[in-house]
């Protein structure tokens, strides 16, 4: 029986960032350092292919550092923990080591700067994602005001409309943010903003990506986890920008077939933190069953690369 054609648009730039790269790195080379357990606070990165690769290494995944004793490595996450978290570590002495993306890290730099300047900071973001907790973190509890939304705005209750300062989860979805971003400059005509947007390059690149494949598509897949901010970001993206169907799956095994059936167009792409041999096992899938041309849809070539902590580049 033939294989019904599919073209199978598939996004360029997709999956692996920089930051992530360089975390799921400062846990490798971490584990050869200084040898099985190192314990990681949080997921590394929200996928779970990955953490379960390193676990398989020797990796250890907690939620507080509570968990992990004193005379073993710990790393914090990508998505960056609150100022208490390494001030706690080296109180205990401990080995520890910051995976935080470093364009979280600005965004950590600018609320402490803008709080030295005296302005109560708001962040648009989502409550309870580590990014989030670790960004508001920073500051005293209480001195950073968090918004989701545009309706969110309106109902924010601030010290001095005018000394108020700005910034941003960086994996929220662009164009959501500029509209929450405008309804915080009509009701604050003072507030600062970043110098440069807090929302990531690769946030941005993969959403752009999304937005030129997404119209000739009958149907999008993003690879990505339910977890990950970014990944949920590009489902959104693509329904609003004119795909009749976008799901987001972990794995090959997760595709809804029914869903798909009698589609011709076929739109994949991954979040920032999904590794390309998921890709490749997603476009496997649809090999298996359709006649599959593959298309590229670039938008953006990346070439960042972040450096790993200099104890890690030091020998044991």
């Amino acid at each position: 029986m033939s294989k019904m054609p599919l073209t199978l648009y598939l996004a360029a730039p997709r999956g692996f960032c920089a930051g992530v790269d360089r975390a799921i790195k400062i846990v490798e080379m971490a584990l050869d350092k200084w040898g099985a357990p190192v314990f990681v606070r949080h997921e590394i990165v929200h996928n779970k292919f990955v953490v379960d690769g390193l676990r398989d290494k020797g990796a250890v995944f907690v939620e507080t550092l509570d968990e992990c004793p004193d005379d073993r490595p710990v790393i914090f996450s990508a998505h960056g923990v609150p100022k208490a978290v390494p001030a706690a570590a080296a109180k205990r002495e401990m080995v520890y080591v910051d995976a935080t993306c470093p364009l979280v890290s600005k965004v950590h730099i600018e609320a402490q700067r803008h709080a030295d300047n005296g302005l109560q900071m708001i962040m648009i973001g989502h409550a309870g994602h580590p990014e989030t907790v670790g960004t508001m973190g920073q500051l005293p509890e209480g001195d950073v005001l968090l918004v989701e939304t545009v309706e969110d705005v309106a109902h924010v209750h601030v010290r001095d409309p005018e000394r108020l300062a700005f910034v941003t989860q960086t994996t929220l979805s662009v164009d959501d943010t500029i509209d929450i971003v405008e309804a915080l400059k009509t009701r604050f005509p003072a507030i600062v903003g970043p110098h440069k947007e807090d929302i990531c390059y690769a946030t941005t690149n993969r959403q752009e990506a999304v937005k030129a494949m997404a119209p000739k598509c009958d149907a999008m897949l993003v690879v990505g986890a339910p977890n990950s901010s970014n990944s949920k970001r590009l489902v959104e993206v693509g329904t609003k920008a004119g795909c009749p169907y976008s799901q987001l799956v972990q794995r090959a095994a997760d595709i809804d077939w029914r869903a798909l059936d009698g589609i011709t167009s076929m739109g994949i792409t991954a979040g920032a933190s999904a590794p390309e041999v998921l890709i490749e096992e997603v476009i496997q899938a649809f090999r298996d069953r359709y006649e599959v041309t593959v298309e590229m849809v670039e938008t953006a070539v990346e070439n960042v690369e972040f450096k790993v902590p200099r104890v890690l580049r030091e020998p044991a």
